[in-house]
């Protein structure tokens, strides 16, 4: 297939390209500038400027599929006004960018799979949260409603449309599992605020094997929880992440110490909880190399 992939430098991104070029697809990675930087091949690079509307709409001709997974980075720096915008504006324009853009091509493609996040339902205590749940009413659940909407001119031209609401992805280079490490590491880690709300959690393996899925299985469509089977408590998720470094969690870091360091970045995303099933996942088959929280931190932290 040719697949169009946003965000191919990312996290997820990074990991997903390579594993779609060893399977003999081609990728056209659409970038903000042109660079021969790990082009080649089967890959290609297109130029697209989403805050100004820009695309080269003809290197997505004849493609099969598009991954969308660009979008400003949620958890880097406090949340001012002007960040909020560029988190909530990003995503926007630039999924309904690509999305308006899929939907003008002859042929059309077969299916877009577009990022999404748990962060949809908001903060929901110990509540189990499937794809038929509702969203929740803070910025972050506003930001993944906005988000998922602006698929609708891809879906609306009858291209087959995922939002995979991706939970916490766990990897080696980087992203959120860096960050709870160093801590630890430390000695001086520990859980967060009460510990008692839900953290919902995928590898980087699953995540891009989800998305794989998306992209083969017809059957899969509308809005997909990308987690693993076992969402755990961020103390539990704590207690885990030291026995595999080794290490001692007796620090707690408490609530109000969080809100003082993130602002409130941290009670959207560090002290909400969101216990998430990946419902659809399981119904349309898909099996997890990493189902449970302790196998996936041996493999990743080699505990």
């Amino acid at each position: 297939m040719k697949i169009v992939v946003t965000g191919a430098t990312g996290l997820v991104g990074s990991a997903l390209v390579p594993s779609l070029l060893a399977d003999g697809h081609s990728v056209v990675r659409l970038v903000r500038r042109q660079s021969n930087a790990g082009a080649g091949g089967n890959v290609t690079d297109a130029v697209w400027q989403p805050d100004r509307g820009e695309i080269d709409a003809g290197a997505l001709a004849g493609c099969d599929a598009a991954v969308h997974l660009a979008g400003e980075n949620i958890s880097e720096g406090r949340w001012t006004e002007e960040k909020k915008r560029r988190i909530i504006e990003s995503r926007e324009k630039g999924t309904r960018l690509i999305s308006e853009t899929l939907a003008r091509l002859t042929p059309l493609p077969r299916v877009l799979v577009s990022a999404s996040a748990t962060g949809f339902y908001g903060d929901r205590g110990d509540e189990v949260l499937t794809e038929e749940s509702t969203s929740g009413r803070n910025f972050v659940a506003e930001v993944c409603r906005e988000w998922e909407a602006a698929t609708e001119p891809a879906r609306a031209a009858g291209i087959r449309t995922v939002m995979l609401r991706f939970g916490i992805v766990l990897s080696r280079e980087g992203g959120a599992l860096q960050k709870m490490m160093t801590p630890i590491k430390l000695g001086v880690g520990g859980k967060l605020g009460s510990g008692r709300q839900y953290y919902s959690w995928i590898t980087i393996d699953d995540a891009v094997a989800a998305i794989r899925h998306a992209l083969v299985d017809e059957s899969v469509s509308g809005p997909v929880n990308a987690v693993s089977p076992q969402p755990v408590t961020n103390a539990e998720f704590t207690k885990a992440l030291g026995r595999a470094l080794g290490r001692p969690t007796l620090f707690a870091v408490p609530a109000f110490a969080a809100r003082l360091a993130f602002g409130e970045m941290a009670d959207e995303l560090l002290l909400a909880s969101a216990r998430v099933e990946p419902a659809r996942l399981k119904a349309t088959g898909f099996e997890f190399k990493h189902p449970t929280l302790e196998g996936a931190l041996r493999d990743l932290v080699g505990g």
